[in-house]
């Protein structure tokens, strides 16, 4: 059986402004990972990612890159103790 894991994770670079939350809503929603993704007020990209370790390091590695027209400089992440609170991927405002 895969590990379950969390991650806390805080997108910089050009990350608003370019589908960045609904393509990581489609990309989570493809991988398996439930969570959330939100825009925040100093221009970053804020997401909260539960799932198999395997998928939720496939989509912290897919935020290394973000959809097309992004610029993604910094991915830092922290990791918590899995929580099993959500039942979809989901995009906040």
């Amino acid at each position: 059986m895969d590990k379950k894991l969390r991650a806390h994770a805080i997108i910089s670079g050009r990350v608003q402004g370019v589908f960045f939350r609904m393509e990581t809503q489609r990309a989570a929603g493809k991988m398996g990972v439930s969570g959330w993704v939100r825009n925040r007020t100093d221009g970053t990209v804020e997401a909260v990612f539960e799932g198999d370790d395997e998928r939720v390091s496939a989509i912290l590695k897919w935020c290394e890159k973000g959809p097309p027209h992004a610029v993604v400089t910094d991915v830092a992440v922290k990791w918590l103790d899995y929580t099993d609170e959500f039942k979809r991927f989901e995009v906040r405002y």
